[in-house]
């Protein structure tokens, strides 16, 4: 008798927490996190390539134009 009800309430225990992990509303979202952060790590780096693109070309327009000034 002893071992059916610690099989009742093992069975018991275990759903109820399934229904407790069931009514979690973070349950499942990793994946969808995941993939927003790495759609901002690639929005930041796609900023950053064009900021330094910028910075390089008009680093090279205040230098030709210094040369051209002293020469």
């Amino acid at each position: 008798m002893l071992d059916y009800q610690l099989i009742v309430f093992l069975v018991t225990t275990f759903n109820a927490r399934i229904a407790e992990s069931r009514l979690d509303p973070e349950r499942g979202d990793v994946a969808e996190k995941i993939v927003i952060v790495g759609i901002f790590v690639a929005l930041a780096i796609a900023v950053g390539a064009l900021i330094t693109t910028a910075v390089t070309g008009d680093a090279t327009k205040i230098a030709k134009t210094i040369s051209n000034a002293n020469g």
